[in-house]
């Protein structure tokens, strides 16, 4: 059995297990993105429906825009998941609420046209247009 990994947001009140393995690991750089976490781009797994669990407390839902829901703290506000109706039955967990990002490494660029002009990538991972950050890959056992 593949070890879980736990998560939660900035000030603990929203705990989460995430039971690999995972879909993928990207790194987005869309306006919507970028605009909730305030920073140049976010890394999320995808996750398969029945892959994780909320632990302690319940996050709070935002629609950012038509079919996209996006789940955080309502306490301290810590982005926590990304969900799109255009990828159902999928859960994306931003990295960095994991106890151990280090763990989920991004495997690609997604909707690169929106990448701000001043950030310069030199880390040779595949970079694609589009939010559908699904290469028809395999499960990674991570």
């Amino acid at each position: 059995m593949l070890a879980t990994h736990n998560g939660h947001c900035f000030c603990g009140a929203i705990r989460f297990e995430i039971i690999p393995p995972v879909k993928w690991s990207v790194t987005c750089h869309c306006e919507s993105c970028r605009r909730q976490c305030a920073a140049p781009m976010t890394t999320y797994i995808g996750l398969e429906e029945g892959r994780w669990r909320w632990i302690e407390g319940n996050p709070k839902t935002f629609e950012s825009s038509p079919g996209v829901t996006r789940e955080f703290c309502g306490d301290c506000g810590s982005p926590l998941t990304f969900s799109s109706e255009k990828m159902t039955g999928l859960k994306h967990f931003h990295v960095n609420a994991l106890d151990d990002p280090e763990a989920f490494p991004p495997e690609r660029h997604v909707s690169i046209e929106e990448k701000l002009c001043w950030l310069h990538l030199n880390d040779g991972l595949p970079a694609q247009e589009g939010p559908e950050a699904a290469p028809k890959a395999e499960l990674r056992s991570s």
